[in-house]
């Protein structure tokens, strides 16, 4: 039997009692979400409000947390880990999809996307880990889909994988380098259908959203019938933003609960740092210059929350298409289907929407951390919430 560190250990051996062992799906419907609060969006959401209401899109993580108290590199405290979005399942390797990304602000690093860019397609799964651990996510990476070749090993040659990151080290041992390649296979090989966990989870464990606690967040639209009845679904690990620009549903949130804001000691306590992820996923018959389109859109969904994308911040995008399975076909010419550019209105839409919903959703879902030499981050407190959005007329009934 492989030997995890121990609170991988508690996330997969089923001989726990049900109360330390939760699907991805027991342990979403534990945690409130933006709308349960009240917080207005628009859009209509599809049935889960997540990337994987888009059809055969999978997602799995993987949650490092150990230690606490002083820092002792390579030691801990260890808050981190590894999440996979893997646009066909476990089919993602076999059948590329189209795919198209974009760079708000480049303070931060997306692998493969040279390739992404030039061929039009995206093969294999998108991965998000912190800075540090790039490297070995990417190699991980690899040796999954050498394994997984067809029709065996040896026949898979070539792989430059979609590896993304945000900075996780105010709360984790980041030069301690604990995520490992086992870490990263078993984010790839529990990915699932359903209800994706959010918040301090994944590459999202020790991450930091406009100075509240940060992490994974998801949403989706569902386009109306006479619009194609398209779905658009957005996953993000988010890490970027000061407390004073926060916005939700338009009310100036950060401004209206400005206490305990993260890294309020530091010098560089004003600065706009951090970086976010973000992936877009849909089944509206997309080709890549395109979806490169689509992945701008995100950049709209971000400034409704109020991020300015500052210097500091790595802001990167990749959105990707279900559709045209088979396109990427060697042997053959390929039929396509595309959406005529008059018809992606709705669409730019629903990414827009979609994108402001998920990073509210990952704030909220995220709870207070603390790390490395007891740095504390607070969740974004759901009451205050609530009251602030009453006091603007925002709160939903």
């Amino acid at each position: 039997m492989r030997h995890y560190p121990r609170p991988l250990r508690l996330a997969l051996c089923s001989c726990f009692s049900f109360a330390l062992v939760l699907s991805a799906q027991e342990k979403s419907a534990l945690k409130s979400r933006a709308r349960d609060l009240g917080v207005p969006f628009d859009g209509m959401p599809g049935p889960l409000n997540a990337i994987t209401d888009v059809s055969g899109v999978t997602v799995g993580h993987t949650t490092l947390i150990s230690g606490v108290g002083k820092l002792q590199v390579g030691k801990g405290p260890v808050r981190t880990g590894v999440t996979a979005v893997l646009p066909r399942g476990k089919d993602s390797m076999n059948n590329p999809v189209f795919a198209g990304w974009w760079s708000l602000n480049g303070n931060g690093e997306m692998t493969g996307t040279t390739w992404v860019e030039e061929s039009g397609f995206l093969e294999g799964p998108v991965m998000i880990t912190n800075t540090h651990s790039v490297g070995v996510v990417r190699d991980a990476v690899i040796q999954w889909r050498v394994a997984h070749g067809q029709p065996d090993p040896t026949s898979y040659w070539w792989s430059l994988p979609v590896v993304a990151e945000t900075w996780d080290g105010w709360l984790n041992d980041i030069n301690g380098f604990h995520v490992k390649p086992e870490h990263a296979l078993h984010a790839i090989d529990s990915a699932q259908s359903g209800p994706v966990e959010e918040g301090s989870v994944g590459g999202g464990t020790g991450m930091i959203c406009n100075e509240f606690k940060g992490g994974i967040g998801t949403a989706s639209r569902k386009l109306d019938a006479k619009f194609g009845g398209y779905t658009v679904g957005v996953l993000v690990q988010c890490n970027y933003g000061v407390r004073p620009n926060l916005r939700i549903a338009g009310v100036p949130v950060g401004k209206e609960i400005p206490e305990d804001p993260a890294y309020a000691s530091t010098s560089f306590s004003e600065l706009d740092r951090g970086s976010i992820i973000v992936v877009v996923a849909t089944d509206a018959p997309l080709v890549s210059h395109q979806l490169k389109r689509l992945a701008r859109r995100v950049s709209l969904g971000l400034g409704r929350n109020g991020s300015i994308s500052g210097n500091g911040s790595g802001d990167i995008f990749i959105a990707f298409s279900t559709a045209n399975p088979g396109a990427g076909a060697a042997g053959h010419v390929v039929d396509l289907k595309m959406l005529p550019n008059d018809q992606l209105d709705p669409v730019f839409a629903a990414t827009v929407q979609a994108t402001e919903e998920a990073v509210i959703n990952a704030m909220v879902a995220a709870e207070t951390m603390t790390g490395i030499e007891n740095h504390k981050v607070i969740a974004l407190p759901h009451d205050k919430l609530r009251e602030v959005l009453k006091k603007y007329n925002r709160l939903a009934p």
